[in-house]
């Protein structure tokens, strides 16, 4: 069958390991300093154990960052672009930004760069990154930061100087493949200031060193090569074989080679003496002190650049060209007419395989939000590599042994059997370069769309016995792996499995092969987060940092748990997620009917914990919604009737399950009705009981947490918007906490809780992330995709007001489709051109080489919608992919 466009046949070509366009990425990471895979210290203080003042001259470890950088799969041979505009004090090789301690809201970039266009097999790459003309304002932006308290808004690079009267240059990186093996690459460089000015521009090579560290096991390599020879850069070694880096002219000037090798400066980092005089900042100080001897005159070493120096006139550009090629792959003419012509026919590809993912009746506005979206998820895919037992046990003799106790800082339980080497879906390569799992469950959605091998592989991996633990735990993230995040694991399987192909064409295999592992992971849930056999579950962080009245990382107050409605919830979402996917797979073997059936029980009784247990369990029916509840060491219990995300939840738990499929089940079908039969107890408040005939679909049972009356009470206080309903979605903590915070003594100890709808307002976590009043995505898709489930069980029965009080009553659906209006909304324009997301910043509204860019953050203002914490978060705020298709449905 043909492939519906050229972009579809590569990943097919990919997929069927006819041609490895995959092989090479964008899978550089932005930020390599100041990780925890980095830091060998004895405090597992990353940040000072690696700051970003040691980046240009100390050798990483495990892996490589970059502005826009290019690498294989693996990470060992890289390409990307160096900077300097004369007055800096370090070349721009990586992109700045605070540590956790410097920034007054936690870590934070601290640079202008944008994903402009993307396609998965990385044929066509198009990133645009904003260089001050001015000398770079390093130590301002630290200090401005510094000196402001946690109430007061960051200090931008945009609130300096450093682009007073446009002088920056725009640089834009762009990829082109020929096929698998040859990458043409351009540099483009435009001059927005009024005066001609002068870039010096490296196109730099560079093997990631793995043979200082005195380890031979997987993935390290014996040292390799590089060579000048004829103008170019012969690269060779580490199993990739040979390649060839070629320079074209620029304006005739041709660039000058300078070699060095990847080694630390080990005498201007400590004072000591280096193995060689050719390190890793070599570049700088040949570039910038003008010191001839620091790069090696017979051109070899492990790393190299080709050297431009341009000058671009006032609004006019520059290009350099270069192509990187294996040496089987030789172009036949590296430069000229036929560049150019793969250039515009990649581009001409790209348009045809992102319009076939858009909408067709989306706005133009849309279609360049939706090619952005795409772009930034494609680049946040990185080469991430990390082996816990080589990292704690260092890497003696070669390198001094780390300190002592150093095994009881973090993650040593993960020690035996986790081997982390492979393309991972970040949820941000600069302030988060490393995997989240229940973020990853997120960027696994839009990616089912226009990726499924690469959607179903993230799944698979993670389950895989090198990275779940053998107790049965999914990693949560490199600073704590074994913290806990929401069980959304089954959930994005499910949703991949129906996402990546029609009905009759879904892959089984996946399906049967997740669930397997899958199986594991919920029975580490049931026995080390519902220990009491009560079915309420403690499942302590959750990922919504400090949406809780206290750290629930962190034991609690008089030696207490909690009963959480979230952590509780998330297991009866679990839950009906697995029966699902079982009912799915017993249509075609009847051993998955039992498996059916003890999901269909665990909810049961976790719906009826959450809803009965102690009277109402954890329901407040004075005020209509789920609250947590705090078990105290002497039995009494404590409800904390905060109204936030944490009662939204339990609405996520539903299924509708239709009799014409039971019928087919006997032996399933013969345990549920024994059970609603001799269990009535169990009856009393689950909507497991509430059926429904349709016309067309036949009897359907409903599986949900709340009943029909419980469900609007709560959607009455969701879409209040004196309460959670904002211009641009749902909020995760109640505005009436912002006149009236929420208060409990408990003690003697008073524990506040206000309404912060943006930047956080406690140091909880890092204090840069806020669940107390901003937008998340991820939480808003999961009520949509829930509302939707409900409305195809109720049909127009239910109806609600939307807003509340405002008189106007809409079906489930309808109102699905208006929140992910408000959603999307946040990155488009207003008549005056400005988008929600980018605040006051007059520039994206005005200015034309600004007003079509647009940033994905990690979160957004309650209020107005400005974009807050991680700017380039496009892993799970991608999902409003999701929002747009929603909203493009209804206008049809």
């Amino acid at each position: 069958m043909k492939s519906p466009t050229e972009e579809h046949e590569r990943l097919a070509q990919d997929e069927g390991r006819q041609a490895y366009w995959r092989r090479w990425g964008p899978y550089v990471s932005d930020r390599q300093w100041g990780t925890v895979r980095e830091d060998y210290s004895a405090d597992g203080n990353a940040w000072a154990h690696f700051p970003f003042d040691q980046a240009h001259q100390r050798t990483y470890r495990w892996g490589e960052d970059a502005i826009f950088g290019l690498c294989d799969r693996q990470g060992r041979l890289h390409l990307a672009p160096v900077l300097w505009n004369g007055r800096d004090p370090i070349l721009k090789e990586r992109l700045f930004g605070l540590s956790g301690p410097e920034g007054n809201h936690g870590e934070d970039p601290k640079e202008l760069w944008f994903h402009l266009d993307a396609t998965p097999s990385h044929a066509y790459l198009d990133g645009l990154y904003k260089y001050p003309q001015r000398r770079f304002p390093y130590e301002e932006l630290r200090a401005a930061n510094r000196a402001r308290g946690r109430l007061e808004p960051e200090f931008e690079l945009l609130d300096t100087d450093a682009f007073a009267e446009e002088r920056y240059f725009d640089v834009r990186v762009q990829v082109a493949k020929n096929h698998a093996d040859d990458i043409a690459v351009r540099y483009v460089v435009h001059n927005r200031g009024p005066e001609d000015a002068e870039l010096h521009l490296l196109a730099q090579l560079w093997w990631r060193n793995t043979w200082s560290w005195g380890r031979h096991t997987d993935g390290y390599w014996p040292k390799p090569s590089m060579r000048g020879q004829g103008g170019r850069i012969l690269a060779e070694g580490m199993g990739l074989g040979k390649h060839v880096l070629v320079f074209d002219d620029c304006d005739g000037v041709v660039p000058e080679l300078l070699f060095t090798d990847n080694e630390s400066n080990l005498a201007g980092l400590y004072g000591a003496r280096n193995p060689t005089p050719y390190v890793k900042d070599a570049f700088h100080r040949r570039i910038i002190a003008g010191e001839r001897g620091a790069v090696h005159p017979g051109l070899v070493g492990t790393k190299a650049a080709g050297w431009y120096r341009l000058n671009v006139p006032a609004g006019g550009s520059k290009e350099v060209r270069v192509r990187l090629y294996a040496s089987h792959a030789q172009p036949d003419i590296a430069f000229g007419p036929t560049f150019d012509a793969l250039f515009e026919r990649r581009r001409e590809e790209a348009d045809r395989w992102h319009a076939f993912h858009t909408p067709p009746n989306a706005t133009p506005e849309e279609a360049r939000m939706a090619r952005q979206a795409v772009a930034g998820l494609i680049y946040t895919r990185q080469c991430y590599h990390f082996i816990v037992k080589d990292w704690l046990e260092g890497d003696a003799p070669a390198q001094p042994a780390p300190p002592p106790g150093r095994a009881e800082v973090r993650n040593a339980n993960w020690a035996q059997h986790l081997f982390n080497r492979d393309v991972i879906s970040m949820p941000d390569k600069w302030e988060y370069p490393w995997y989240a799992a229940w973020d990853l469950a997120f960027h696994a959605v839009p990616f089912a769309r226009i990726d499924p091998a690469f959607a179903k592989s993230q799944m698979e991996l993670f389950l895989r016995e090198w990275y779940m633990h053998p107790n049965g735990q999914i990693p949560a993230y490199e600073w704590n792996f074994s913290d806990v995040n929401p069980p959304v694991h089954a959930w994005a399987a499910w949703r991949i499995y129906k996402l990546s192909a029609p009905r009759g064409q879904r892959d089984r295999r996946f399906l049967a092969h997740v669930f397997q592992k899958l199986l594991l992971n919920f029975t580490w849930w049931v026995n080390r987060k519902g220990q009491d056999g009560r079915n309420l579950f403690s499942g302590g962080f959750l990922g919504l940092d400090n949406i809780g009245v206290f750290d629930r990382s962190k034991p609690l107050p008089g030696g207490g748990t909690i009963n959480q409605a979230d952590g509780t919830a998330w297991m009866a979402f679990f839950c009906t997620t697995m029966l699902a996917m079982a009912l799915e797979l017993a249509d075609e073997d009847a051993a998955y009917e039992d498996l059916a059936s003890k999901f269909f029980e665990h909810f049961i009784h976790i719906a009826d914990a959450i809803n009965t247990m102690g009277g109402d369990g954890l329901w407040d029916d004075t005020d209509g919604f789920y609250y947590d509840a705090l078990q105290l060491a002497d039995g009494r219990e404590v409800p904390l009737k905060l109204r936030s995300m944490v009662g939204i939840v339990p609405l996520f738990a539903v299924e509708a399950l239709e009799d014409e499929r039971l019928s087919r089940m006997p032996g399933f079908r013969k345990r549920m009705d024994w059970l609603l039969e001799n269990r009535p107890d169990l009856a009393r408040h689950i909507s497991y009981l509430q059926r429904r005939t349709h016309d067309t679909r036949g009897d359907m049972r409903l599986l949900a947490i709340p009943t029909r009356e419980r469900l609007t009470r709560v959607l009455a206080r969701l879409f209040d918007e004196d309460e959670f309903l904002a211009p641009h979605g749902i909020r995760s903590l109640s505005k009436v906490y912002d006149d009236t915070p929420f208060e409990l003594r408990l003690g003697g100890d008073r524990h506040v809780v206000r309404y912060a709808p943006g930047d956080s307002d406690t140091g909880m976590f890092g204090g840069n992330s806020n669940w107390r009043g901003p937008i998340w995505f991820p939480m808003n898709l999961l009520l949509i995709e829930a509302l939707e489930r409900y409305h195809y069980f109720f049909g127009d029965d239910v109806q609600v007001e939307f807003p509340t009080g405002s008189g106007e009553r809409f079906d489930l659906h309808t109102i699905a489709a208006k929140l992910s209006e408000r959603l999307q909304g946040l990155f488009l324009p207003d008549a005056d051109g400005k988008r929600p997301c980018h605040g006051d910043e007059a520039r994206y509204a005005r200015d034309p080489h600004f007003r079509e860019l647009v940033l994905f953050y990690e979160h957004f203002h309650g209020d107005d919608g400005r974009g807050v914490g991680a700017p380039h978060q496009t892993g799970w705020t991608a999902l409003v992919l999701e929002c747009l298709r929603k909203v493009a449905a209804a206008r049809t």
